[in-house]
């Protein structure tokens, strides 16, 4: 089970740190990735990190802004975004797949496992 917290209310530019948390099972061997869902839109990629942390990836929209990364030990995957925009607006679903790939998991369809969204509203 995945559980992602860390949302919240913040000014435009300002910053917050998401975190996912998984429990009954450790995280090792798992790609994971970070999504958002927008009232009204689809649900979009933002960032996703390969099993070991070696490689990421990011949507252009958010590159430069947000950071993803990893703490396998304490089975925990984060996002830190900075600099925020009223268009970051959604809600944050974590995700999480098995596999040892070198290359960081970007397609929503190959993901399995997925923790609640954590709401985050940035005003202007």
């Amino acid at each position: 089970q995945l559980q992602a917290f860390g949302g919240g209310l913040v000014q435009a530019g300002g910053s917050l740190r998401l975190s996912c948390v998984a429990s009954g099972r450790t995280l090792s061997g798992y790609g994971m990735g970070w999504f958002r869902q927008a009232p009204g839109k689809e649900r979009e990629f933002v960032g996703s990190i390969n099993w070991s942390g070696s490689h990421t990836a990011s949507a252009d929209s958010v590159k430069g802004r947000f950071t993803i990364s990893r703490d396998n030990a304490k089975n925990t995957l984060y996002l830190q975004m900075h600099s925020l925009k009223p268009e970051d607006t959604a809600a944050y679903f974590c995700a999480a797949e098995y596999g040892s790939a070198r290359y960081a998991f970007t397609d929503l369809k190959t993901y399995t496992y997925w923790g609640q969204g954590t709401e985050v509203t940035v005003s202007s």
